[in-house]
């Protein structure tokens, strides 16, 4: 048989390959596991991968018999590996949100997406590591430790869906997934040369998914192409009866979201330019001349772009707006009561008072052990909430915007050891709308970052204008194609060290 080139294809390309019988899912699974196996625990040891699907090449073997019976593939995601984020419930495989008090905890149902993607052909290759219970960005957690970013061993690789991003990065599989409360599928994308969607509110089920803030969460995927993550998300979008919020999608789904692929996707649109949200210190330089040069893609290709001085602050939104620590308590609580006699904790007091997690995430769990939905302070956040809403979409109607774009990350993602600052992906977050996080190029190389640190930025737009936004992200990354694969081979590292606890 012959072989294809397995690193960096895209899900059309392995397909194309199956067809001609120049490869087959055994062969799929048999390299990615061989990746894993080469650079997760070993060389670089980017330790990303909590658990391998011990079933993933009796799936394979099934598919291919199938296929060599039919001659016809199961389904858009024929055979395709998947790196899953360990929040999401399998009923096969233990789903551990990175917490040793989860280690053995194995759900009595898969979660709804993990369902989907399996009824479109899909193999969940992996479940991957997060920062735990996706409370935060730096990917490190009480079962697995910390993950790192294959682009520079010293930093993290974003999160809390780091583990996801890392190991779609470096290869370990074909298509990730991802959960974003804040900024958790962005923030890996950014930080790992990938593509990244937070859908709208409502368009993707959270039903089956460890909850952290229900009113901000939701699923997406983390691919290397935006293709791919188009492909992706035309998978997991749909109606729930298990997720009220999946009604507000009646009628906006498309059923197709490779329609919106077009190489000249830019032309006639009008782009703002959210300059608040570009930091003003040497720190932030390296972003900064990084994105400022991918903004000149967009009028090189037929866009207007316009800039705004509206004083809008990420960082005010993320301690004075979010909702996050103040619905996490009450969130975990009743996810934790619906599994019954199957739950290995019962609160998230129980949590803290195990004194079984990562220590950082101390300091959140207090705060949301102190917080609560009835409170004045959330009231005053949920106004707040809709101010900024009400003031996006004015800003897009005065400006006649089809999306606004700026970094996801004023500085580069930060060391090992030290926390995500200045992350803007907290935006979109609080008002539910849609945004794409794609790369943007490189910081400059250095000894530790041969290729240099990956730079994202993020495109926003009205709620489900996914459509609008993958034009755009699609015709700028062929112009650019900024996407280049780590070079894993470049330094080993010591193993990370588990998690202090």
């Amino acid at each position: 048989m012959k072989t294809i080139e397995y690193k960096e294809t895209t899900i059309k390309e392995i397909h194309a390959a199956i067809l001609r019988k120049e490869t087959s899912c055994v062969a799929l699974i048999e390299f990615y596991l061989g990746e894993i196996d080469k650079f997760d625990k070993k060389g670089p040891c980017i330790n990303s991968i909590i658990y391998i699907n011990p079933r993933a090449m009796e799936e394979a073997k099934r598919l291919d018999t199938e296929f060599l019976k039919t001659g016809k593939l199961a389904g858009p995601l024929h055979g395709i590996p998947v790196l899953l984020k360990d929040n999401c419930n399998t009923f096969d495989m233990p789903t551990t949100a990175g917490s040793l008090l989860f280690k053995d905890f194995i759900p009595g149902e898969d979660a709804y997406i993990v369902t989907k993607l399996k009824m479109a052909g899909a193999i969940i290759l992996a479940k991957t590591n997060l920062h735990e219970l996706a409370t935060w960005g730096e990917t490190v957690s009480s079962l697995l430790g910390q993950t790192l970013n294959p682009y520079d061993l010293t930093r993290t690789p974003g999160g809390s869906s780091g583990g996801t991003g890392a190991g779609i990065a470096a290869n370990f599989g074909v298509i990730g997934i991802g959960t974003d409360t804040i900024n958790s599928i962005r923030s890996p994308a950014s930080a790992c040369s990938l593509a990244g969607i937070r859908p709208t509110m409502g368009l993707v089920s959270r039903s089956g998914l460890l909850p952290f803030a229900e009113s901000q969460d939701i699923a997406g995927p983390i691919c290397r192409s935006v293709e791919d993550a188009a492909r992706t998300l035309e998978v997991i979008a749909g109606r729930d009866s298990a997720d009220s919020s999946t009604a507000l999608a009646e009628g906006k789904i498309s059923a197709n979201y490779t329609v919106y692929l077009k190489a000249d996707g830019l032309k006639g649109k009008r782009i703002g330019v959210l300059e608040s949200f570009f930091g003003k210190e040497e720190v932030h330089r390296e972003v900064n001349r990084v994105v400022r040069g991918a903004i000149k893609v967009f009028s090189k290709n037929g866009a207007e772009t316009i800039s705004l001085n509206e004083p809008l602050d990420s960082s005010f939104i993320t301690g004075s707006v979010s909702v996050h620590l103040d619905e996490f308590r009450e969130n975990l609580n009743g996810y934790l009561a619906s599994l019954g006699q199957w739950a290995p904790v019962h609160s998230l007091k129980e949590i803290y008072e195990s004194g079984k997690y990562h220590p950082s995430l101390k300091a959140n769990i207090e705060k949301a052990l102190a917080s609560s939905t009835d409170s004045e302070e959330y009231k005053n956040k949920r106004k707040r909430i809709d101010e900024i809403t009400t003031r996006v979409l004015q800003i897009m109607d005065e400006n006649k915007l089809d999306a606004i774009i700026y970094p996801h990350q004023q500085r580069l993602v930060c060391k090992i050891g030290g926390p995500q600052l200045e992350r803007n992906g907290v935006l979109t977050s609080v008002m539910g709308f849609p945004s794409i996080a794609l790369p943007a190029g490189f910081s400059e190389s250095g000894p530790d970052a041969p290729l240099g640190v990956p730079v994202g930025m993020e495109i926003i737009g009205r709620p489900w204008s996914e459509g609008v936004l993958l034009e755009i992200a699609y015709a700028f990354e062929q112009a650019t194609m900024f996407r280049k694969a780590p070079l894993l081979n470049y330094r080993a590292s010591q193993p990370p060290s588990t998690a202090n606890v």
